[in-house]
């Protein structure tokens, strides 16, 4: 099971990948630059989805559910290429 510390790593990852400040995907996103911060670091403990969901789609991902034990297939290899998440 993922935690919370590894959904605000992969955040910080996501906005490092899409080369963006944490100033610049806030304001992608519609929200402030301390909350940016506060998803990133667990400040409160707590997170948004939908914060989440903004901010990832700010950096250019979508958040998808996937069943535990799930392995990429080559299609969605494919899809991360053309997209140019790869």
């Amino acid at each position: 099971m993922t935690s919370l510390y590894d959904v605000s790593e992969m955040l910080k990852q996501a906005r490092g990948d899409a080369k963006l400040s944490q100033e610049a995907l806030a304001s992608r996103a519609g929200v402030s630059r301390t909350t940016v911060a506060r998803m990133e670091t667990l400040a409160k403990g707590d997170m948004s989805v939908s914060v989440l969901v903004r901010l990832l789609e700010a950096a250019g991902y979508d958040l998808k559910l996937v069943k535990a034990g799930h392995q990429r297939t080559v299609e969605d290899i494919l899809d991360e290429q053309r997209s140019g998440s790869a």
